[in-house]
C-alpha cells in the first residue's frame, strides 16, 4: 500500500495560522511555522519561523528560531537566529537575538542582546603581580 505524502509527515513543513478575530488565552507550542494575525495572551514557543501579521498581537514570552514582526508584542522575545521588525511593528520588552533587523518606522522599547545572548569577548585583564 503506497504511503500518502502530507504535511503531517514532516512537522517542520506545517503552517499554523491564528487568524484575525481569534483570541487565545494560554500557551502555544508549535513544531512548524506559525502565523498570528489574531491575539495571543500567553507564551509561545515555535521551533521554526514565527510571523506576526499587521493585526497580530502577543502579550507574553516568545521563543522561536526566527521571527518577522509586523504587529505588536509585549514581552520578552528570544530568537536563535533573526528578529525582523517591519515598519508597522511595535515591540515593548527585552529581546535576545542572533541578528536584529529594524525597518524605519518600527517602534522598540526595551533592551537588546545580540549574538544569542553570548557576552562579547572582553580583553584579558592583567593579573596583579606579587611584589616580594
Amino acid at each position: 500500500m503506497p504511503k500518502l505524502n502530507s504535511n503531517y509527515d514532516n512537522p517542520n513543513q506545517t503552517i499554523n495560522i491564528i487568524s484575525e478575530g481569534t483570541k487565545i488565552k494560554g500557551d502555544v507550542v508549535a513544531n512548524g511555522d506559525i502565523r498570528i494575525d489574531g491575539e495571543l495572551l500567553g507564551n509561545i514557543s515555535a521551533k521554526s519561523k514565527l510571523v506576526i501579521g499587521p493585526s497580530g498581537k502577543i502579550e507574553g514570552q516568545v521563543i522561536c528560531n526566527t521571527i518577522e514582526v509586523s504587529g505588536y508584542i509585549k514581552g520578552k522575545i528570544t530568537a536563535n537566529e533573526l528578529i525582523n521588525m517591519k515598519s508597522t511593528s511595535q515591540i515593548v520588552g527585552d529581546i535576545i537575538a542572533g541578528k536584529l533587523s529594524i525597518e524605519p518606522g518600527a517602534i522598540f522599547s526595551g533592551s537588546c542582546v545580540m549574538n544569542g545572548g553570548k557576552p562579547a569577548d572582553e580583553p584579558e585583564k592583567e593579573t596583579p603581580k606579587k611584589v616580594q
